[in-house]
């Protein structure tokens, strides 16, 4: 039933295409028309009969261009031509042309058409860049496409599958696509690990998954450490997780060799606890089963990865995976247990469900031995992150502003935001403790930046930054995994390439 580690960039077949709608020979086109536009080029180019049939529609006002209205026509020879509403074109924002090309690609992807050319890039927005609308079209047109499938015993038809995509660009468009097919393909990857359930995507498989993208592509090594070589090494907060699991723990180490030789590299960390029981802290029974989620910061650094390969973007590039499952059986740690990190310091431990943090700071301090320029870890971390940004902007935490405002940057260039919050001195006396170095929660009050204050304290000297996407890597049980924040990532690893 499953397709145990076949490695697919992208099922739909994403290309560029300089053509006019007059020679495009797809079965559905796309084009869109904004609500005060008097003179549309685009739409000069449909056949006569089209053209006819959109001025009646536009006369009898059942298209006038407003926001989300979508109109099907038909040609002689069979073709549909989608003009989409896209409103005001001053007011036309990068959710909404998101949302309406998802909308309208998800209805194409549930017919029988097989071949689509999109002409949204072309559209004139004034809020919106040239760059900009080619990766909103391009990521939203993606995400649309795709569908779970790999444990189903049934799938559906492949006559009900966009097989290949045609993207109209402007020559100033053609970089842009090319980062956006990347990311598009980086997306997949973390989509499709993250909706995978637990008993296929423990660490095992992760591992196994991992070594089949540094298999291949070029330029890439793998080193996989397991519960043996970790604990000789004393990675005790780590192990200490896994601990209550028959599935054992894996350090996954990906690397790309893309910059200079002595060009240090950068490090992404990834949280990857395949499932969260929460341990002897054990969560509610209801909406557990979403726990299968709590690896998607791993799904993020090893789909961000896979875009910067695929892009072959001239940096190095190192990916940490700290993949362990936290379950209660008899062995497992317990609050009130004081463990030492692999830095040396020891954390006294009070709930046992927050052990993102204790895989993580070891995960940090091994990081470090390799140099890194910068160290970005992306952590569905915690609930209360949720409470802070709901599900439009993932948390970053930062000692370093300027990066805090780099990966503002590369959210804003893809819509895929981030938003600050502090990491003042005052938030960590919320982690003092009698019995240990620290302890492993602050409290109620601001729990997602006391998080960050316990990682810092294992980053100190470092370039670093961490990433709380608690609300932004999944949506729910139908939607799944949504692969964010990959774009934001990749962004930022093309913007530092071009340094």
């Amino acid at each position: 039933m499953h397709s145990s580690f076949k490695i697919q960039t992208q099922n739909m077949k994403l290309k560029a295409t300089q053509s006019n709608i007059k020679s495009i020979e797809t079965e559905q086109i796309i084009l869109g028309h904004f609500q005060d536009q008097k003179d549309n080029a685009l739409i000069k180019e449909l056949p006569a009969e089209v053209q006819s049939q959109l001025t009646a529609r536009v006369k009898n006002e059942d298209f006038t261009g407003k926001s989300g209205q979508v109109q099907n026509l038909y040609a002689d020879n069979g073709q549909i031509f989608t003009v989409v509403g896209l409103g005001k074109s001053d007011k036309l924002t990068a959710t909404a042309l998101y949302d309406t090309t998802h909308k309208v690609i998800k209805g194409i992807a549930s017919s029988r058409v097989n071949s689509v050319a999109n002409f949204l890039p072309l559209i004139d927005a004034k809020n919106i860049d040239a760059e900009m609308a080619v990766k909103l079209v391009t990521l939203a047109s993606a995400h649309a496409e795709y569908r779970y499938e790999d444990t189903k015993s049934f799938k559906k038809d492949n006559k009900h599958k966009i097989k290949s995509m045609e993207v109209a660009l402007s020559d100033a468009q053609q970089d842009a696509f090319k980062q956006a097919k990347a990311m598009a393909a980086g997306v997949k990857t973390a989509r499709h690990l993250g909706n995978n359930p637990p008993n296929i995507c423990n660490p095992a498989y992760i591992a196994k998954y991992a070594t089949k993208i540094a298999d291949k592509y070029d330029n890439c090594e793998i080193t996989v450490l397991n519960h043996k070589q970790m604990k000789k090494m004393g990675m005790g907060a780590l192990l200490a997780v896994g601990q209550g699991s028959a599935n054992k723990p894996k350090m996954v180490v990906l690397k790309y060799n893309g910059g200079n030789k002595d060009d240090a590299p950068i490090a992404l960390v990834g949280k990857g606890i395949t499932f969260d029981t929460g341990g002897i802290s054990l969560k509610p029974g209801a909406n557990m089963d979403e726990m299968k989620y709590d690896m998607c910061g791993a799904a993020t650094v090893i789909g961000g990865f896979v875009s910067a390969v695929e892009l072959g973007l001239p940096i190095n590039l190192l990916t940490f995976v700290p993949a362990v499952e936290n379950m209660p059986d008899g062995k497992a740690y317990r609050p009130g247990d004081v463990i030492t990190s692999y830095s040396g310091k020891t954390i006294e431990v009070l709930n046992t469900d927050a052990e993102g943090r204790m895989i993580l700071c070891d995960t940090l301090t091994y990081s470090q031995e390799f140099k890194p320029s910068v160290v970005l870890d992306f952590a569905t971390l915690t609930g209360a992150c949720i409470v802070a940004l709901g599900h439009q902007a993932s948390a970053v935490m930062t000692k370093t502003p300027e990066l805090a405002d780099d990966l503002k940057q590369a959210g804003l260039q893809t819509h895929d935001r981030v938003w600050e919050l502090p990491l003042w001195d005052e938030y960590q006396k919320q982690l003092d403790t009698s019995f240990a170095d620290m302890q492993n929660i602050g409290g109620f009050p601001a729990g997602t930046i006391t998080a960050g204050c316990f990682l810092s304290r294992f980053t100190e000297g470092q370039k670093w930054a961490h990433v709380d996407i608690a609300g932004t890597a999944w949506n729910n049980k139908k939607a799944g995994a949504t692969g964010r924040p990959v774009a934001m990532l990749v962004q930022y690893l093309i913007n530092e390439s071009q340094k």
